[in-house]
């Protein structure tokens, strides 16, 4: 996402004409042959060629817990792989990669997919959870605060963004503000009198109001993020601002990526954006009695990444002159509460093609563009892997005898709990079984 998350301007008008109808899910108090690739072929491409047979249904693939885990490939997603991927190098049905990976780019996301699986994947085929957010063009001339890791620079620059502020510029700007870390305090003078005083930087007076804020992963320095992001929500964007009444609503709030954990190379879970948020969320509401409130939510389990992540099946299909619409989409991921619940979602409101008992939040269109407002997918299936997240005995109370209200909810505060959400179509062991049980399905040969 040379790092890079942008979508060319051609592909943003054609999003733009059928994301009207697009949603990112609120419901809450506030608004994711066997044997391995041949390495010593050509890196392959999915253009050019037109198979005889067109497919009409694809794959989602997520990538942490279903392909890799860290920087370990699972030795099934190769497998896999081989089935999907013909002589030449090219995907013999259509594939896109939809991960809520967000510090990151989605060239170099798609480099590591290359480099672990062993055949070309481009930067097209790559969903990582802040790419909706070249499309929220009423936000790209404003001053907007960013939060993440490095290159969230880049990637806030390339979706468009024209006017971003730093954790790290307003440390800079207002030294006072972040004091947790005593080593990162302004320094001390001792005076005459044996009495410590604070020797003051002079004041910052030509700091530009902040219009909002964009949550693109979890930072590092958590506590020094969430001071500053604090300071900015009860100030109205002037975080040296004395505090005299709290404004609310709050400043627009965009946040990619809702995954409490995720899976690496340790055995257990580690924390994902979502735990940042749910800090942030308690905190906001302990200082202020209010809830916290997001303009929009981006990122599985989101209408608006399943939306996006069709699109690119379908050109994907163009280009390799498939005929057939596309009708079945398959979803794999190991994340009941991201991957499970945003596919059987995405697959509710395709079942409804309208609104789904969600809040829609879409991006500010074009006046003259005229947006396409059904989808030619008919249905999206979830199928949950037990190699990442999700283990047999899956994400419930010790006690099974309760009610499955008292299923403990990994999903984000502003997602509505329903079990049937969470209840994947089907169970497999792996990627590469979850790949045969879809071809069995779709008597794909």
């Amino acid at each position: 996402m040379a790092l890079s998350c942008l979508f060319h301007v051609s592909r943003v008008k054609l999003l733009r004409r059928w994301l009207a109808a697009s949603a990112v899910l609120r419901g809450g108090s506030g608004s994711r042959g066997r044997g391995i690739c041949n390495y010593n072929r050509p890196l392959g491409t999915a253009s050019g060629a037109i198979q005889a047979t067109s497919p009409s249904f694809g794959f989602l693939f997520d990538i942490d817990g279903v392909l890799l885990r860290g920087h370990l490939v699972i030795p099934a997603a190769k497998e896999a792989f081989r089935k999907l991927i013909d002589s030449a190098g090219q995907f013999r049905v259509p594939v896109a990669f939809v991960t809520n990976a967000g510090n990151c780019s989605q060239d170099s996301k798609a480099e590591e997919l290359s480099n672990a699986l062993g055949f070309k994947v481009s930067p097209e085929w790559v969903i990582v959870s802040h790419s909706p957010l070249s499309l929220f063009t009423q936000f790209h001339d404003k001053r907007m605060l960013i939060c993440g890791q490095d290159p969230v620079e880049e990637n806030a620059r390339e979706m468009g963004f024209k006017h971003i502020v730093t954790i790290e510029d307003i440390r800079k700007a207002f030294p006072l503000l972040d004091m947790v870390d005593q080593s990162r305090r302004p320094k001390v003078l001792a005076n005459k009198n044996q009495n410590s005083t604070i020797q003051k930087p002079p004041p910052t007076t030509d700091f530009p109001a902040i219009e909002g804020i964009i949550l693109f992963g979890e930072p590092v320095r958590w506590e020094t993020c969430l001071q500053l992001i604090i300071d900015v929500l009860m100030t109205g964007g002037n975080p040296d601002a004395e505090l005299s009444t709290v404004p609310y609503p709050h400043l627009p709030i965009l946040a990619c990526n809702m995954d409490l954990l995720w899976m690496a190379e340790a055995k257990m879970p580690r924390f994902g954006h979502g735990t940042f948020l749910v800090c942030l969320e308690n905190i906001y509401k302990k200082m202020t009695g209010k809830d916290l409130k997001y303009e929009a939510l981006v990122g599985k389990p989101s209408t608006v990444t399943y939306r996006y992540a069709e699109h690119v099946m379908k050109l994907q299909m163009e280009k390799r002159g498939w005929a057939s619409p596309l009708r079945h989409l398959y979803a794999i991921g190991d994340n009941p509460m991201a991957d499970i619940y945003g596919a059987n979602l995405y697959n509710r409101y395709l079942q409804a093609q309208a609104e789904v008992n969600i809040t829609t939040m879409t991006p500010k269109p074009k006046s003259e563009e005229k947006m396409q407002r059904v989808s030619s997918a008919k249905s999206c299936h979830s199928i949950l892997v037990c190699t990442g997240v999700y283990t047999r005995q899956g994400d419930v109370s010790a006690d099974q005898s309760g009610s499955a209200t008292e299923t403990v909810f990994h999903g984000h505060r502003d997602f509505q709990f329903d079990p049937k959400l969470v209840e994947a179509s089907h169970v497999v062991t792996d990627v590469n079984e979850a790949v045969e049980l879809v071809f069995q399905k779709e008597n794909w040969k």
